[in-house]
């Protein structure tokens, strides 16, 4: 990975601190990042906040918050990460997708939203950090195709399980998973997937520094 735009003055915090908090949660993951994939985290860290101030791609807005619930909450499904093909379907603001790239440079991870000014910084991104292994499309999910279906569908805050199931199947190769992020445990969206899918595993998870709960739901079509 070559080495990435340098972070600015931009952030409040300093760097020193805020690579302090997102080291300390890396090792709470048991997650090993190089001087380079610190320094991209930090950079695309900057980036999003300088552009969050005029285009609101975030309701976050505390450097040290976005470490915590943008950086280490992405991070923190990356040992469900399999393949070599990742799609990131509503990403937003390039999230889990961009600090998994960086963290998983021998994955490609495309990035999907609907939403121009979001792809535009995605573009941004991309270009400052020289992160080769994304690709960035915009569209619609129900009308986005590509050659080759993905191994991976993963999503963050997206929809419910059904309405992925539904949107997005025809994105995943035969055998792949999909991969929702969720907050609470989805007892409701588990009960309305009804006999759409094969398996459902509903998972724990952990993230450094943040006292609300996570879980990570793997479906198998």
């Amino acid at each position: 990975m070559p080495p990435p735009a340098t972070v600015s003055a931009s952030l409040p915090e300093s760097a020193d601190s805020l690579r302090e908090i997102l080291l300390r949660g890396c090792a709470e993951l048991a997650l090993t990042l190089s001087e380079q994939q610190q320094e991209a985290l930090l950079a695309y860290l900057d980036l999003l906040v300088r552009w969050n101030r005029s285009y609101n791609l975030t309701a976050v807005r505390d450097p040290v918050q976005m470490v915590t619930r943008h950086l280490l909450d992405s991070l923190s499904i990356a040992p469900a990460i399999v393949g070599g093909r990742c799609l990131d379907v509503g990403t937003g603001a390039g999230l889990p997708g961009v600090p998994l790239a960086i963290l998983l440079p021998a994955t490609d991870f495309h990035l999907l939203d609907s939403n121009g000014k979001k792809t535009r910084f995605l573009f941004q991104v991309k270009t400052a950090l020289a992160l080769d292994n994304i690709v960035i499309h915009q569209a619609r999910v129900e009308s986005f195709s590509v050659p080759a279906p993905f191994d991976l569908v993963v999503s963050r805050a997206y929809a419910s399980l059904a309405d992925m199931v539904l949107s997005c199947r025809h994105l995943l190769r035969p055998g792949g998973s999909m991969l929702a992020m969720k907050g609470t445990y989805p007892d409701a969206e588990l009960e309305s997937l009804g006999d759409a899918v094969a398996d459902v595993q509903v998972q724990k998870i952990s993230v450094p520094g943040l006292a609300e709960e996570r879980h990570l739901a793997t479906i198998h079509l």
